[in-house]
């Protein structure tokens, strides 16, 4: 047997999780709600006016059916679906891929910390 915890393969590319981080990050003094999805810019003009620019991180997950795009209250948002949430679930539980401390909001959202565990790490 061996010492090491065996750790299964991320479920997302490194630009997926990279996006996630940025966009999951505190961001003007608050941390955003999962519930609230990714943002979306929109196309200003020419002939996609007012469809989502979709990053190809966002693709990528879109094509996986990680995400999907609705429509939200600031524009279009990439929400998770629950394979996406089961996947965001075994990302956050990986320490190295992201830090407990700093994503401690997510964790409590997804379920797998209380407010009051948050609060002691």
């Amino acid at each position: 047997m061996s010492s090491r915890a065996t750790h299964l393969p991320s479920p997302f590319t490194a630009s997926e999780r990279d996006l996630i981080r940025r966009e999951m990050g505190k961001h003007f003094g608050q941390y955003p709600s999962l519930a609230e999805g990714l943002f979306l810019r929109t196309w200003r003009g020419g002939p996609q006016k007012g469809e989502p620019k979709v990053p190809p991180a966002v693709q990528s997950m879109l094509e996986r059916s990680l995400v999907e795009l609705r429509p939200g209250r600031m524009g279009p948002r990439a929400m998770f679906t629950e394979a996406g949430l089961a996947a965001l679930r075994q990302l956050a539980l990986d320490r190295r891929a992201m830090d407990p401390a700093r994503f401690a909001h997510l964790r409590q959202e997804l379920g797998l910390e209380t407010p009051q565990e948050a609060a002691v790490a």
